[in-house]
């Protein structure tokens, strides 16, 4: 058995990321630039992949159009950004994320439920590559900046039990269960909500 350091282990255990994975420093975190939005969309498209059906999967016709309509929301980064700040994270003009912060009194349809004085966040994307390099880290800590300069007194979100990195993240940050605004989607789909008192 030959010895390995813990970084050649892993280096082992997972392929090796592109370049992004060597490139030293901490992304600018900012607001999107109005041409910018496609290239935020896709970046969402492709960072929320892993959570779509495929595409030959037996559904239901009614399950089709549920898991089309969450693909559509997604990438609909267009009607988000009058009610929202789309904030992203870029390095080497790359972008690496995405996330839409709401003020308090700020709400999409989907996240109309959260009471007076809260902020929340929706859609947190990472780009695949830029994964485990705390890009989603960096974006939750501007949300929660600009909630506290906005007087929010709770950051609220939704995740799924499918999101296990992004849940145990926002665990990490001190988020927890506030199942009364969950939702459902689907039967048999939970929407979770979570709260941080600021």
């Amino acid at each position: 058995m030959v010895w390995q350091t813990p970084i050649e282990s892993k280096r082992r255990d997972h392929p090796p990321r592109d370049s992004l994975a060597f490139i030293a420093g901490e992304p600018t975190i900012r607001d999107a630039r109005e041409e910018e939005l496609d290239a935020v969309s896709a970046l969402l498209l492709d960072a929320y992949a892993q959570y779509m059906r495929p595409p030959r999967e037996a559904l239901t016709p009614e399950e089709r159009a549920g898991w089309e309509g969450y693909r559509r929301n997604i990438a609909d980064v267009w009607s988000r950004a009058p009610i929202s700040s789309t904030i992203v994270a870029e390095r080497d003009g790359k972008l690496l994320g995405s996330v839409n912060y709401y003020a308090p009194g700020q709400a999409d349809s989907l996240d109309g439920a959260w009471p007076d004085g809260w902020a929340s966040i929706r859609v947190l994307g990472v780009s695949p590559e830029a994964r485990g390099l705390g890009v989603g880290h960096a974006l939750m800590a501007e949300c929660l900046r600009r909630a506290r300069a906005d007087g929010a007194t709770t950051m609220g979100l939704h995740t799924t039990m499918l999101m296990d990195v992004a849940r145990a993240m926002y665990l990490r940050l001190g988020f927890t269960r506030v199942p009364k605004y969950d939702f459902h989607p689907a039967p048999d789909f939970t929407v979770e909500a979570y709260e941080l008192k600021l």
